[in-house]
């Protein structure tokens, strides 16, 4: 059966793990990787059982320990090529990626990883380049979507077909407009490739998934301008208003900044 399991999830540090009886997939490393370690080992997760990285974009946020992962851990790294160039000029990431460390992919060209089938597709934000990806096995599709600017066309797409959803919900709009943060930043998250509110994303969910969507995780909240509570009050709104009800239509989830998730057993059959 598929595994999920997440790590850590915001501007401290992003890392999914994604994992069968066969095979594994780690979806950034933003994280420390003594502390990647010792969360899967409080877990009885041995970190060896994964096969590859695979990489979003180059924020500190998501790459931290890709350098660890890939000397320690013999792992590779895989991400597009504009990613890899940004990962190379990074000042966080030690030590750096050798030629033989990186995997290049292409955005929808279909990659087969183990019994993993990843498509990585864009996704607008202001990175050297970012993506999203989609992960099938087993008769499931498992989509990750994060640091999203605003809602594609694309990203509509992947979140109908998706089975298993984690999703960015960044900051609710009005706590972030009358926060503390200087006009620079506040115009910043809040532009088209900057990061998506709550609103955004329960609109995402209500207009795009479809029946055979199971589970939404909501990730990447801020600690400025957001809270769990009011992620879960607003998706929870948005969401009836359309005649869906979370926990019943599909479960609903907000992932935790700095705190590991329980693990989650993923199942073909809904």
């Amino acid at each position: 059966m598929l595994k999920f399991l997440c790590l850590g999830s915001g501007s401290s540090g992003n890392c999914y793990c994604l994992w069968n009886d066969d095979d594994g997939l780690i979806i950034d490393a933003g994280l420390g990787f003594r502390t990647m370690r010792r969360h899967l080992t409080f877990y009885g997760v041995d970190i060896r059982r994964f096969r590859a990285v695979l990489i979003t974009h180059d924020h500190a946020d998501h790459i931290k320990s890709v350098g660890k992962l890939a000397t320690e851990l013999k792992l590779p790294i895989y991400s597009t090529e504009q990613v890899h160039e940004g990962i190379a000029r990074n000042y966080c990431v030690s030590p750096k990626l050798q030629v033989e460390q990186k995997f290049i992919l292409e955005k929808e060209v279909p990659l087969q990883i183990g019994t993993f089938r990843v498509t990585a597709f864009s996704v607008p934000h202001d990175s050297n380049d970012c993506v999203g990806y989609c992960m099938e096995t087993e008769g499931v599709r498992f989509t990750l979507i994060t640091d999203v600017g605003h809602v594609t066309e694309r990203i509509k797409e992947e979140v109908s077909q998706a089975n298993y959803l984690v999703l960015e919900s960044n900051h609710d709009h009005e706590m972030l407009m009358s926060g503390p943060y200087p006009a620079y930043l506040k115009e910043r998250i809040s532009s088209e490739n900057g990061h998506l509110s709550n609103r955004e994303a329960a609109e995402l969910l209500a207009n795009s998934s479809s029946p055979a969507l199971r589970h939404v995780w909501l990730c990447h909240l801020s600690e400025e301008n957001n809270h769990p509570v009011l992620v879960s009050k607003t998706i929870d709104s948005v969401l009836r208003s359309y005649g869906i009800v979370p926990g019943v239509d599909f479960k609903v989830d907000v992932l935790k900044r700095k705190v590991p998730s329980v693990i989650y057993s993923l199942s073909s059959s809904s």
